[in-house]
C-alpha cells in the first residue's frame, strides 16, 4: 500500500484546491425569469419550479 513520506502542508493541499471555487457549482438560470438558483431548489426571484408558479411572492 502506497502511504506519503511526509505530511502534505496545508498550505500544498489549500493551494491544490483553489480551482474548485472558480465556478459557481450547483447554480443555473432559472427558466422564467434568468435569476441564478440553486439547482432543484423553487427561484427566490419569482417562486417558479419547473416551470410552474409554486410561490405567489407578496407585494
Amino acid at each position: 500500500m502506497a502511504v506519503p513520506k511526509r505530511k502534505t502542508s496545508k498550505a500544498r493541499k489549500n493551494r491544490r484546491r483553489t480551482h474548485y471555487k472558480l465556478s459557481a457549482p450547483g447554480l443555473t438560470a432559472c427558466s422564467n425569469c434568468g435569476e441564478m438558483r440553486k439547482n432543484h431548489h423553487v427561484c427566490p426571484s419569482c417562486g417558479h419550479y419547473d416551470g410552474k408558479d409554486v410561490m405567489t411572492k407578496e407585494a
